[in-house]
């Protein structure tokens, strides 16, 4: 009689801090037992030696949001979740974001309907704030936070929503209070406002001058702020897609001072640059995000920055529009200036095999690293942990088996998002996901989807313990 629904065999598991060979043994979706020579199962999967690692969790990416002007996203819950997993990842936490004159909880109800019977693996919701009325921040948010929306995001730029410095420091009381996470999009939007009229009275408005309205001074400003706000409320807070070295200098400082700051960074700040957006003509409307990518120094400062606790996670901040459609990128036209081009660059799938083969594969971070940065310190950063993010006995068996020797040429036409470009086109990576689990069950393997639509589930999340408030 079989004693497990499945066993993984001859696996090399890694996790954020061991690496030992083992079986894995899984019934009901769970893990039930790690050991040498697991008994019979229903079902044996040979890993034959290779990597066998948490699935990863994106916790910053932009699936199905509702956007302005007419502006759409290319990828919903299917698209989305059915590129995420073949990238590796087995949980995302898009955002629900409040809409100005409305409520949170309009939004989550909304976010509900837009993923229901898509997803192929499972997801959560983050909040995004942008109206913090007193109903807002007393009634709603803490009913959201008892029921498992337990992070949202704030923005210090972007008009429809951003933040004043009252409105963030009032938000980030009710977290303290809650005991929720707060994400912070730091970047000084009245600079950037200034900047952007001097370029435009110019005439430099082609895609590349984006970059050029948003310098590194912004984002170190925007950061010493929020960490300013957050000392003194005394809360910890993210700050998300760090991109450049004067940022990761602030974060650290304020580390050092033992001020509860946490850093996230992105793919394309690791292997883009501003340079890339000097093409000619609109082309490199495809690079426009915020913030943009910046410079090979930056680059050095991130990777540092990932190997010396400045960061915690790694996520891709997935904003998928599509280049051609009118919806997306060329919405406003080929010769609309770089104010009216969406911001936003895709990545789902892409996250975790430039991390291992930049990272892993090229000896910048090891393996138990790449683990904690990816799986790991989400889960934990965000109240999925340890029912996510490790490998472990009671855990979901949400599992990666990884083909670290396989070379792949990143080709829009080979990944599954809906969008029409990949930022990353004829980047060569080695290292990539064979065979992805979702609580037990197989939902890629080796390239082709075998999961159905609806099959991922939504999870609540715990108030997480890195946001516990500290007594006074």
């Amino acid at each position: 009689m079989a004693e497990f629904d499945t066993v993984i065999r001859n696996a090399v598991i890694g996790t954020a801090a061991d690496l030992y060979s083992a079986d894995i043994g899984i019934t009901g979706g769970v893990i039930t037992a790690i050991g040498r020579a697991l008994g019979p199962a229903r079902r044996d999967v040979p890993a034959g030696g290779r990597l066998v690692l948490p699935g990863g969790i994106d916790t910053h990416c932009h699936i199905d949001q509702p956007m302005r002007s007419g502006i759409s996203l290319a990828d919903d819950f299917l698209s989305g979740t059915v590129s995420a997993a073949h990238g590796g990842t087995t949980t995302i936490v898009p955002f629900a974001a409040q809409v100005h004159g409305q409520g949170v909880r309009a939004a989550v109800d909304d976010y509900h309907r837009r993923a229901a019977g898509k997803p192929v693996i499972d997801y959560a919701f983050h909040l995004i704030i942008s109206d913090p009325t007193e109903k807002v921040l007393y009634e709603e948010l803490p009913a959201l936070i008892r029921e498992g929306y337990t992070s949202f995001k704030i923005y210090m730029t972007y008009e429809m929503l951003k933040l004043n410095d009252r409105q963030v420091i009032s938000v980030l009381a009710v977290a303290r209070r809650e005991g929720a996470m707060v994400m912070v999009h730091a970047e000084n939007s009245d600079c950037i406002a200034w900047l952007t009229e001097q370029l435009e009275a110019a005439g430099k408005i082609a895609p590349y001058y984006h970059a050029v309205s948003r310098p590194l001074a912004v984002e170190r400003e925007g950061t010493h702020r929020a960490i300013t706000m957050a000392e003194i409320v005394d809360v910890p807070i993210l700050l998300v897609h760090i991109s450049g070295a004067e940022a990761v200098e602030q974060i650290r400082w304020a580390q050092a001072r033992g001020i509860r700051i946490y850093g996230e960074t992105c793919p394309q700040y690791l292997v883009l640059t501003a340079e890339d957006m000097k093409e000619p003509g609109f082309e490199s409307a495809k690079l426009v995000c915020s913030p943009p990518p910046r410079d090979k120094a930056s680059q050095e400062a991130l990777w540092n920055g990932m190997t010396s606790g400045v960061f915690q996670t790694f996520s891709s901040d997935h904003s998928p529009f599509r280049f051609d459609d009118p919806n997306g990128k060329k919405r406003f036209g080929e010769t609309a200036p770089f104010t009216k081009i969406p911001n936003g660059v895709p990545g789902i799938e892409t996250r975790l095999p430039i991390l291992f083969s930049e990272g892993v594969n090229q000896g910048r971070i090891d393996l138990a690293t790449f683990v904690a940065l990816t799986a790991t310190n989400p889960a934990k950063m965000y109240g999925l942990y340890p029912r996510k993010g490790t490998i472990a006995v009671g855990s979901d068996a949400d599992v990666v088996i990884w083909d670290r020797d396989r070379e792949v040429t990143i080709t829009n036409d080979l990944l599954h998002h809906n969008c029409d470009y990949t930022p990353y086109e004829g980047m060569h990576v080695r290292g990539w996901p064979a065979t992805v689990f979702s609580r037990g069950e197989i939902v890629v393997d080796e390239d082709k989807l075998l999961a159905q639509p609806g099959q991922g589930q939504f999870v609540k999340c715990d108030l997480p313990s890195l946001a516990k408030p500290r007594p006074r």
